[in-house]
């Protein structure tokens, strides 16, 4: 018993960060996840637009609870009120903006000791605070340019701050979910542009990804690795293929394309190349005022989308499985290759099956949280791997 009570422990060199600073930053993540989770719920289940307003939902706070209780408010004249979708989009925006007090106060904890750093982040934050009930009235100009000008005291504070005490990225964290929540906004407000859809995804991926790396870099837990350097350029490339394959899936699903080769897999409407319109079927930007609700693309424009998403995939698992094998060579990093291989298996299984079942709404879910997964174990790697201290 002596000899274990005199053992030394290892010593944990974190950041220069408060001592809970990483406690809040896993909590953040898996908040982020279940943000991610649940947008993927009201998206497929085609609740985006039951709040036609923003960020209230028929003039509430919460949501009506009858249609008689909706049908004063000017919200009604565009959409009419469905209680059955009206509580998930609302209920997301909840959750969502729990998520954004805590990148908040992920922000304030790191910027307390940068000169004037506490005071930059309330001042931006405030900002964007002003911002809403302006847009709330109308005031769409000034409410823009205050929510900008807050935009840009926080890069400005990430670009003259290092990371030593995870500063830098926790106010780029805290400017990618105000950007995040502005395009919650567009989402509705736009009526479901799938530009702004697919970059709404993308900025719920990414603020999870950020908030990923910072819990870990906090945490300080390093896999010491020989070949740390050529071991994170594979990985970096593996994230860029997984983040193109990410935004390919999200302008399928904005464009309502999952089905446009029916139920067939591997063939698409019974032939391997069918017809196809790769130029109309990527169009970013179609103006305003468009309901995208349902999709407004031809047969031959979708069938490219989806044609793309599967060509891509296929360049993804291969990848993803070729340097999950390396894992699994590599000592110390067999758990990590058995992960991530279970991982794109799974995540293929779901794809596929999205196709052959019609799309059911639990799958669909399923296969965005399998790509929230992948990112993770390609950022926590990212962030762990080291090379050996000497």
């Amino acid at each position: 018993m002596s000899a274990s009570i005199n053992t030394p422990r290892p010593v944990v060199h974190r950041p220069a960060v408060h001592k809970h600073f990483h406690r809040l930053a896993w909590l953040a993540v898996a908040l982020a996840l279940g943000v991610i989770v649940f947008g993927a719920f009201v998206r497929l289940s085609n609740a985006g637009l039951s709040c036609p307003d923003w960020p209230t939902c028929y003039g509430r706070a919460t949501w009506p609870g009858a249609t008689q209780e909706a049908s004063g408010h000017a919200a009604s004249a565009i959409r009419p009120f469905e209680t059955h979708k009206a509580w998930r989009e609302q209920v997301h925006r909840m959750i969502a903006g729990l998520l954004g007090v805590l990148v908040l106060s992920l922000a304030l904890l790191a910027a307390r000791k940068r000169a004037r750093g506490v005071a930059q982040v309330i001042g931006a934050a405030l900002l964007v605070a002003i911002a809403i009930p302006l847009y709330m009235k109308g005031q769409h100009v000034a409410a823009s340019v205050l929510a900008l000008t807050g935009e840009l005291l926080l890069l400005v504070a990430a670009w003259r701050w290092s990371n030593s005490d995870l500063s830098r990225v926790a106010v780029i964290t805290l400017a990618v979910i105000i950007f995040q929540a502005l395009l919650g906004m567009w989402t509705v407000t736009w009526l479901l542009k799938p530009i702004v859809v697919m970059g709404h995804l993308l900025g719920g991926l990414t603020t999870f990804s950020l908030l990923a790396w910072m819990a870990w870099r906090a945490t300080d837990q390093p896999i010491r690795l020989a070949d740390a350097t050529t071991m994170r350029r594979l990985l970096v490339v593996g994230l860029v293929l997984l983040a193109v394959q990410i935004a390919l899936g999200g302008w399928t699903s904005a464009n309502y394309a999952a089905l446009a080769c029916g139920n067939d897999f591997p063939q698409c409407v019974g032939q391997w190349w069918p017809p196809h319109d790769f130029r109309e079927g990527f169009v970013l930007w179609r103006g305003i005022g468009v309901d995208y609700e349902g999709g407004i693309l031809d047969g031959e424009s979708r069938i490219a989308i989806q044609l793309a998403h599967r060509a891509m995939a296929l360049v993804v698992f291969v990848y993803l499985l070729w340097l999950a094998v390396k894992l699994l060579r590599t000592p110390g990093m067999r758990g990590w290759g058995g992960l991530l291989t279970a991982l794109t298996l799974a995540q293929v299984a779901l794809g596929i099956a999205n196709v052959k079942l019609g799309l059911p709404l639990k799958v669909a879910v399923l296969h965005n949280a399998g790509a929230a997964l992948l990112l993770f174990v390609l950022v926590s790697l990212l962030a762990r791997l080291r090379a050996p201290e000497h």
